[in-house]
């Protein structure tokens, strides 16, 4: 378990750093935090901060794994990427940092 923590300015309260990846915004656009509560755009380079098995490729992305160019999927909690070898790509935004 984690000890990380992000003070959500939306609640006032301090959260740990998984359960604050997303907040809707007053228009209705998601937010999407990373692990430490950093906003990700489209675009984006991000760091993974665990190593993860990736299901029907019987392959490990290793911890510090730069992932280029992400995408938001307009789910809280996804993030669609490229990955050589990988089609398909979709990781959890609990998974990574923002570089």
């Amino acid at each position: 378990m984690s000890d990380e923590y992000v003070y959500d300015e939306a609640t006032g309260e301090w959260v740990a750093g998984g359960a604050a990846t997303a907040v809707a915004t007053d228009d209705g656009a998601v937010v999407v935090r990373d692990s430490v509560g950093n906003v990700l755009a489209d675009g984006d380079q991000v760091t993974l901060i665990k190593d993860l098995t990736v299901k029907g490729a019987g392959q490990t992305l290793k911890r510090g794994t730069l992932i280029k160019s992400i995408r938001l999927t307009g789910d809280a909690q996804e993030i669609d990427c490229r990955y050589e070898g990988i089609k398909g790509l979709v990781l959890r935004a609990e998974f990574v940092r923002k570089r």
